[in-house]
């Protein structure tokens, strides 16, 4: 479907013939501002306040805490106030054709064209530091914790003067995944849990064959993996029933009531059943590892996906199966670790099917992959497969990596790939992509007035490669001027589309390009 409404367009059929074409946005230089968040009537001991941060918590300890920055004046001679920071070079996966090395950046850019309200700081604290809940209320120090959203007033040091948990109402930013559980919002102030409920624990190596796990308690896990433990688990039937889990932040981040939870250590799981109405399927966290196979795998609930990763990564290799999710929010595979899936069918009847956040990857082969998104108003549009950045402390930010070789993807709502506020790496080769009739695009490369505040608005674009080998496509390529969009094609690739400069979500715009390669076909 080409549209015939947007700002600037180019009207194409692609074939390979050996092109490069290159196309540029506006070139204005004017800044754009975001408000900041002020502290009013805060006491600020014996020294007078001249800066306030506030900011996620990305690391604590007992001197600095390293904030990634949302807002206010970054303090002289802090890191973080200008140049990116050196990325590795980014090659399309497994040695694959099309994938390049990112774009070198200007000093003084942020990636994905953020600004220097979203650097890395640090926060010097000491014995005179005061510590104060949303209330305002003094507190310990223990409630800092990694993923809490603060304000900081800071002296003319650096050093914090008075820190205060960010009431997020304030800020003008929603919690935890949204009012429909939809992806990664801007996250609650809920720190790690210090323990789980679980119905079986394996905090030592085992192996079980045919058991059976049923979880009917709020917020419980039917099964842990902690400790270092080594666990076989096959031909198991695993049932998580919980009308009164209360979800949200802690379910997203932590996998708390999640059916399987590997949260330190290895499982692995083969032909086996699980179904949960209250939270995820197979989940991983704080670097745990997962090896599935053979697994029919049904979710109900918001925040649910089949396939889940979250804070702290972890592993996750996925073969054969199939993995439903049904609930609002709930992708296939929400994936915040590095993940690979083959053979399996994955299906979200409600929500995206993928989403993939940070410095994170997903590599499918030969899959099955369906999403059926619903437009929500918190939502600028709707898609299939988002690569993002929410900025609510779940990953590290970087480049986010999506690989499909084989197999299909099917649309039924809205369009197909997005990234946003990232960086970010597609390879497609050879997949059979069947769009809903609407169509909205294949590719929306841009800012975002996403209303969980992914990044500051108009300065929260992408910086996105996406390659495609003996790949049939359609659909228009949405692109803005804050976002960098590199789109190559090899091997007898076919896209049937509009490249549309669209300037909505770009603020007072940028001076960025996009880049189209395409080569030529040899036997």
């Amino acid at each position: 479907m080409i549209k015939k409404d947007k700002m600037s367009k180019v009207l194409c059929t692609l074939l390979v013939s050996g092109l490069i074409f290159t196309g540029c946005g506006n070139t204005s230089q004017e800044s754009v501002e975001t408000p900041e968040t002020n502290q009013e009537n805060a006491e600020t001991s014996d020294e007078q306040a001249t800066d306030t941060i506030t900011g996620r918590i990305k690391e604590i300890n007992d001197k600095t805490i390293t904030l990634i920055a949302m807002g206010g004046e970054i303090p002289n001679g802090q890191p973080g106030g200008g140049n990116v920071p050196d990325m590795p070079e980014r090659e399309a996966p497994d040695g694959q054709p099309g994938g390049g090395n990112a774009p070198d950046m200007p000093e003084g850019e942020a990636l994905g064209g953020q600004s220097e309200e979203m650097e890395t700081i640090e926060v010097t604290i000491n014995d005179n530091t005061v510590i104060k809940d949303t209330s305002g209320e003094e507190a310990d120090f223990d409630i800092l914790t990694e993923g809490v959203m603060i304000t900081a007033e800071l002296d003319a040091s650096g050093n914090a003067l008075i820190i205060s948990l960010a009431d997020m109402e304030e800020i003008g930013m929603q919690g935890g995944p949204g009012p429909q559980g939809g992806p990664g919002g801007m996250g609650g102030s809920n720190g790690a849990p210090e323990s789980y409920e679980a119905v079986t624990v394996y905090a030592e190596d085992a192996e079980s064959v045919g058991e059976i796990f049923v979880s009917e308690g709020m917020d419980e896990n039917a099964v842990l993996v902690e400790s270092g433990a080594n666990v076989l688990l096959s031909e198991s039937m695993v049932s998580r029933i919980s009308s009164d889990s209360t979800g949200g932040d802690d379910s997203s981040f932590y996998g708390i009531g999640a059916a399987l939870l590997v949260t330190d250590g290895t499982l692995t799981i083969t032909d086996s059943t699980i179904e949960t109405d209250a939270s995820g399927g197979i989940h991983v966290a704080g670097g745990g590892t997962l090896y599935a196979e053979n697994l029919q795998i049904e979710t109900d609930g918001e925040s649910a996906a089949a396939i889940r990763s979250d804070r702290g990564g972890g592993t996750m290799y996925v073969s054969g199966g199939r993995y439903t999710s049904n609930g609002l929010g709930s992708p296939a595979v929400y994936c915040t670790a590095d993940i690979e899936i083959e053979n399996a069918v994955l299906t979200a009847t409600s929500s995206e099917a993928v989403c993939i956040e940070g410095l994170n990857s997903l590599s499918l082969a030969n899959c099955e992959l369906s999403g059926d998104m619903q437009d929500l108003e918190q939502n600028d549009c709707t898609w299939t497969v988002i690569l993002y950045q929410s900025m609510s402390g779940d990953s590290e930010i970087g480049n986010s990596t999506y690989s499909m070789n084989g197999g299909s993807l099917t649309s039924h709502n809205g369009g197909l790939f997005y990234t946003t506020n990232t960086e970010s790496t597609f390879f497609l080769s050879d997949v059979d992509i069947k769009c809903n009739d609407e169509n909205e695009f294949f590719l929306k490369c841009t800012g975002n007035s996403n209303a969980r505040g992914w990044g500051a608005s108009g300065a929260n674009g992408a910086d996105c490669i996406f390659s495609v080998v003996k790949q049939l496509m359609e659909g228009d390529i949405i692109w803005d001027s804050i976002s960098t969009l590199e789109f190559e094609m090899a091997e007898n690739s076919t896209l049937t589309g509009a490249f549309v400069q669209e300037e909505s979500n770009a603020g007072a715009g940028g001076d960025s390009s996009y880049t189209i390669k395409v080569e030529s076909y040899q036997n």
